[in-house]
This record gives C-alpha cells, structure tokens and sequence, in this order.
C-alpha cells in the first residue's frame, strides 16, 4: 500500500510540511525486540502518518487509490 502512494511520501521526517508515512516496526523501532516494541505501542501492521499541508482532498484521493491498488493485489489470483 505504502508504494502504491504518490502524494504521500514515504519517509521519517519530523516538523515537515509535506504528509508522510512510515512503518515503524521495521523504521524508528527496528532495534526493539517483538516484545519491546508491544510494550512501546507500536504493532507489526501499523502505519503512522503525519499530514502536511497539502490540499486534504488530494491526500484523502492519493490514499482511496492506494487501498484500492492493495485491494486489487490482494484479490489477485496466483499465477504459477
């Protein structure tokens, strides 16, 4: 889902004027064991986002495409 994002960027910024997003159990808590990064808040499908100042509806859209595009892949047949 995260790749599938073009007004959103994937990155781990603070005090930025542009939205971001990261993981962060694989970004800002990766040298925490399973345990340590429970205990912090933080779960393995997690996501945080921090919205900038673009125009709200173009965030909200470039998020809608990318569910949908994670939708789709999801739903995808396996090919073999």
């Amino acid at each position: 889902m995260v790749e599938s994002l073009k007004v959103v960027s994937h990155l781990a910024n603070v005090g930025d004027a542009k939205t971001l997003i990261i993981h962060p159990a694989s970004t800002t808590h990766q040298q925490l064991s399973e345990e340590e990064q429970q205990a912090s808040g933080v779960v393995p499908g997690q996501l945080r986002v921090s919205v900038g100042i673009e125009d709200l509806n173009d965030i909200k859209e470039d998020f809608q495409q990318a569910f949908e595009k994670s939708a789709e892949l999801v739903q995808a047949p396996v090919s073999g």
